[in-house]
């Protein structure tokens, strides 16, 4: 099988990774400008300065065969405050950025949130508060009539179970918690809400073009799939994870075996959650106007029955082997003999990126299309004199490619591909030695050098044949 002619291949980025200049120009404060400031490893300026690069970089995509571009509106640069007030040099730097993508034969596929909440809401709760949910709706209302005439395709939000866990169950992000499952749940729902209202908003325009969300999934298998303890832990995961945000986006509502999940779980924490029958007239109305959802993908699980305490440590420095993952009445993240991972301690198993996309044809019948929205390898590259040999990010890619064909044979509708990054930029947790990108950034010049895998990637996306 080949790819289709209008099959995307992209490149992705996300604002305040690429950007730089993250207090400059009229923009406003996000968490996690005081948040890097305060721990003092790293911060997110430069980073790839892609505010003043991005003609280059576009150029870049225009060379080596990438039609289309994932990129971010930092709602900061629109809305310092995240109300009121509008930066128009943040709205003019945008539309310069868009009639670039053009120029170039790039198509951008833009989302709204790319967990930079403004500073002033954030503090006021995030999306915990749902003065929040009316903000946002505003804020993409703004963009969605701004950029009628350059934005065809839309995103709401970018991995909103990230934000969940990383804040409420992990603690990695600004303002974070440890497992607090009743703030997880929460937030996910109002964020969902969110989503809907913009949606709803979207289509009453009358706009001519698509609007859909980014969820990161992973696939969760039971470490012993002969264990009946591990195949529910592995169903406990999943409902934390995937089958919560897909039941809202597709469904508009939780269906009786994800409730029974999520209720077991709030009560761990002795906590109530707020559903509200007005949020779910508006989620089971944007589960039909959906026009197709982005899947970032990057591993599997395997999950063990736990009784322990909660014990989980984030590898965030490429220190092999140091992450945990043990939630109290949930599960425990195993290592599975013969799958590899990298210095991150993330699996290597394109497999289940074939296993989710055919489980959501399944599961979830209405959907219309997936555009898999960021799928890559973080390594650390070695630049010897300009030269850079990936080949490990060329192999990662190519095999889940194999098997997004694969799932394309199997009837599922996959749209696009964008590599995780486009090019190298800042990681929120772990700064700047992780590198995603097709093309290496020498932090200290911006210079870009293309990585072996975006030579390959160019023969790809030119013969749609892995």
């Amino acid at each position: 099988m080949k790819f289709s002619d209008d099959f995307i291949f992209g490149g992705a980025t996300a604002a305040y990774q690429c950007e730089g200049s993250t207090l400059e120009y009229g923009k406003g404060k996000v968490s996690w400008d005081d948040f890097l400031a305060k721990q003092g490893r790293f911060k997110a300026d430069p980073a790839s300065d892609f505010y003043h690069q991005y003609g280059q970089d576009l150029k870049l995509c225009n060379m080596f065969g990438i039609n289309g571009i994932r990129i971010s509106i930092s709602w900061a640069r629109i809305f310092p405050e995240g109300t009121g007030r509008i930066n128009q040099e943040g709205v003019d730097f945008y539309h310069r950025v868009f009639q670039e993508c053009h120029k170039n034969h790039v198509e951008p596929f833009v989302t709204l949130h790319h967990f930079d909440t403004p500073d002033v809401l954030y503090q006021k709760g995030d999306f915990l508060n749902r003065d929040t949910i009316h903000a946002f709706v505003e804020f993409s209302k703004y963009c969605f009539e701004e950029y009628k005439d350059e934005v065809t395709y839309w995103f709401t939000f970018n991995e909103i179970w990230a934000v969940a866990t990383n804040t409420y169950i992990e603690g990695t992000f600004p303002n974070g918690e440890k497992y607090n499952m009743t703030k997880a749940f929460q937030i996910m729902h109002n964020m969902m809400v969110a989503h809907a209202l913009a949606v709803l908003e979207y289509k009453k325009a009358g706009y001519n073009g698509k609007i859909g969300v980014v969820q990161s999934l992973e696939y969760k298998y039971p470490f012993d799939e002969n264990n009946l303890d591990d195949i529910q832990a592995a169903k406990n995961e999943d409902v934390l994870q995937n089958q919560f945000l897909l039941d809202a986006t597709f469904k508009g509502y939780y269906s009786t075996e994800t409730m029974e999940i999520v209720n077991r779980l709030v009560s761990i924490n002795n906590g109530t959650l707020e559903l509200l029958d007005e949020d779910f007239d508006v989620l089971k109305q944007a589960a039909l106007l959906n026009d197709y959802m982005g899947m970032n993908y990057y591993q599997s699980r395997f999950i063990q029955h736990y009784e322990g305490e909660n014990d989980i440590h984030h590898n965030g420095t490429g220190e092999k082997g140091t992450s945990r993952f043990c939630l109290k009445n949930v599960g425990r993240r195993m290592e599975k003999e013969g799958i590899p991972r990298t210095d991150w301690d993330w699996l290597i198993h394109p497999e289940s990126m074939f296993d989710m996309l055919v489980r959501i044809r399944q599961q979830y019948p209405n959907y219309k299309a997936i555009y898999i929205t960021e799928n890559g390898m973080g390594y650390k590259d070695d630049f010897e004199d300009g030269i850079i040999d990936d080949e490990p990010r060329i192999d990662f890619i190519r095999r889940h490619l194999e098997f997004t064909l694969k799932a394309i044979e199997a009837g599922v509708n996959v749209k696009g591909y964008f590599v995780w990054s486009l090019m190298d930029m800042f990681s929120w947790t772990n700064g700047y030695n992780k590198r995603y990108g097709l093309f290496y950034v020498d932090y200290e010049t911006q210079k870009r050098y293309p990585k072996a895998s975006a030579y390959w990637y160019k023969r790809v996306s030119e013969t749609k044949e892995v």
